[in-house]
């Protein structure tokens, strides 16, 4: 479930750092974060789609690693990522 190119540059803008960023950690976690919510909410209707869940399972994986990174490299831009995002840390 791909994201519509104007949510991305939504997302993207809340989360850059500079003008020209759209890869840094936080940028990645916002977006996996919003492909998983929608994928989430995809299972809901479609119990069975185990190929799916392969896939949201590799993505909370990834972001689980970048949430780890910017937690070593940068503690206050993690705080605010999580507060940001909801997430549960």
């Amino acid at each position: 479930m791909a994201l519509v190119k104007e949510k991305k540059v939504q997302i993207i803008g809340s989360f850059k750092e500079h003008a020209k960023d759209t890869g840094s950690p936080s940028v990645q976690i916002a977006l996996l974060t919003e492909r998983i919510n929608s994928l989430s909410e995809h299972f809901k209707t479609h119990k069975k789609d185990h190929h799916s869940r392969h896939g949201l399972l590799r993505m909370v994986s990834i972001r689980r690693r970048l949430l780890e990174y910017l937690k070593r490299k940068d503690p206050k831009g993690y705080q605010d990522i999580i507060k940001k995002l909801d997430l549960r840390k």
